[in-house]
């Protein structure tokens, strides 16, 4: 009985393991493509300073920025077996460029913003290799690390919340460090999850590491204007 279970275990196993590369396949395509509104988003909201409708209001932006992604994101999830789920990724990420335009104006700003602008980008692009590279290679079990980073996730909410009033550099320091550490290892968990079967929608999956992508982007520019920013 063993040995005729076999072929069949062998076929299922391969199968799984299709289905799991076509899964990881699709969502790098899609993740490539969500960089192309995201850089249009981005060029349009500094052309016509969309952020500075938000000068000296933090808090609203705040919450007026979680609000639009949130809708965005319970459409995602809604439509996510169809090409509206793909649509409305792309223009969630449309939506991510036009809000990530506030801090690239500002280091656009600065006589060396291209510079750490390109420096943010290839710390990033760095990190997504490495640990697409060490998703794929490494056996343990990461299924138990997700809470533990929701936790680090919580804080840093709490942190950069609270330093809307505090307005403490040293806090946004710590904070923006502690983001790049969490999210890098948000990237290696979304990745891996996709690799052991954990996540089957490429839609979703997408999503959650271009998350973790523009979270570690926009932290590495916030550190790194801190501390090579220049406003010659």
């Amino acid at each position: 009985m063993d040995r005729s279970l076999k072929p069949l275990d062998v076929v299922y196993g391969s199968s799984m393991g299709v289905d799991r590369q076509r899964v990881l396949r699709n969502t790098y395509a899609l993740l490539a493509l969500s960089m192309l509104p995201t850089v249009v988003g981005a060029w349009l909201g500094v052309s016509m300073n969309v952020m500075g409708m938000f000068a000296g209001r933090p808090l609203m932006a705040f919450m007026v920025l979680m609000g639009i992604s949130m809708a965005f994101f319970f459409g995602i999830n809604k439509f996510k077996d169809s090409g509206a789920g793909v649509l409305l990724l792309l223009g969630y990420t449309f939506f991510a460029g036009l809000m990530l335009s506030g801090i690239v104006g500002m280091a656009m700003g600065r006589s060396n913003g291209g510079a750490l602008i390109g420096m943010a980008f290839g710390g990033t692009g760095a990190v997504f290799l490495g640990m697409s590279a060490l998703a794929s290679t490494i056996k343990t079990d990461l299924s138990n690390m997700g809470k533990w980073l929701f936790v680090g996730l919580i804080v840093i909410l709490v942190a950069s919340v609270a330093n809307i009033w505090l307005q403490m550099p040293a806090l946004m320091l710590a904070v923006s460090a502690m983001a790049i550490v969490i999210f890098s290892a948000y990237m290696l968990y979304d990745l891996k999850r996709i690799i052991d079967g954990g996540e089957t929608n490429y839609v979703m999956a997408t999503l959650a590491i271009y998350l973790d992508v523009y979270n570690v982007f926009v932290s590495l520019l916030q550190l790194l204007m801190a501390l090579t920013g220049n406003d010659d």
